[in-house]
């Protein structure tokens, strides 16, 4: 039997979300001309889609690629204007907002995790409540945070808005709260993981990828682990998807149908911290 050349439609789109396997899709013939897929997009997927990239061009010399960064909104405006193949986003759809005529495909599971510097760990770690008011400027100084180290001003450190992570953030730790003008607002995961690694001040948060020099914080009682977000023990956990312009087809949907069945690209989510979806 002949299997179909694009993905599954069982997936999200700016209408649906559905979270089912994708089928297989017929191999490219071994005569196929080469082709180059681009991506952009997450910086949170940015290590991950490097890492798949890598792997898969190894095994399949018919596909090149070029991934590029930007934030998950200018992953999502990209693909949509056709600017490159693939758009990488760690925010979910948004149907009211996103382009028309998308396809998210999730590839994996991702924990934000609360930093700080490792002179201030936090001991008690940070309740819902306490997130919020710290992040909305309600609390501004680290003496009115139980079992911290520090004593002075409470500088936050934040994505801009293009950021996937920003959205995520807001949305499973703010509570509805309004994130504070004085936070530094930052272009990158690691640009805040170096902020926060000089600053003894200074708290963020970050794909779990981004943990060295800073110490992760308790959130709710629980640790920010791969572990703890595959148990969904953790609540500070989204999703991680790759972005069509239409179904995909082609390179494109036997390279997102690899990312999303295989056992290479399931050892690759191990590796960089994702948790693969099943």
């Amino acid at each position: 039997m002949r299997l179909p050349a694009t993905l599954s439609r069982a997936v999200a789109t700016t209408s649906l979300v559905a979270a089912i396997a994708v089928p297989a899709v017929a191999a490219a013939p071994a005569s196929a001309a080469k082709q180059t897929i681009t991506m952009s997009g997450s910086t949170s997927i940015y290590p991950l889609a490097n890492a798949l990239q890598k792997k898969y061009s190894a095994i399949n010399k018919n596909v090149s690629f070029r991934v590029a960064q930007g934030g998950s909104d200018k992953g999502i405006t990209d693909v949509s204007k056709g600017r490159v193949t693939i758009g990488n986003s760690s925010r979910d759809p948004r149907p009211n907002v996103d382009p028309k005529g998308l396809s998210f495909y999730r590839i994996a599971y991702d924990a934000v995790c609360l930093i700080t510097n490792p002179a201030n760990p936090i001991a008690n770690g940070l309740t819902q409540k306490q997130v919020a008011d710290i992040f909305s400027g309600k609390i501004r100084s680290w003496s009115d945070v139980p079992g911290a180290k520090q004593t002075g001003t409470i500088n936050l450190q934040a994505r801009n808005e293009a950021s996937g992570t920003l959205d995520a953030f807001e949305n499973l730790f703010m509570g509805g709260a309004s994130l504070s003008s004085t936070a530094a607002r930052q272009a990158s995961n690691g640009l805040i993981q170096a902020a926060v690694k000089r600053d003894p001040g200074a708290i963020g948060f970050v794909s779990i990828e981004f943990l060295a020099g800073v110490h992760a914080v308790n959130y709710q009682g629980v640790a920010c682990t791969v572990a703890n977000a595959k148990s969904k023990a953790y609540k500070g956990t989204r999703s991680f998807w790759m972005v069509t312009k239409g179904a995909a087809k082609g390179e494109t949907a036997r390279f997102i149908n690899w990312v999303r069945t295989s056992d290479a690209a399931r050892k690759i989510l191990i590796k960089q911290n994702a948790v693969p979806q099943s």
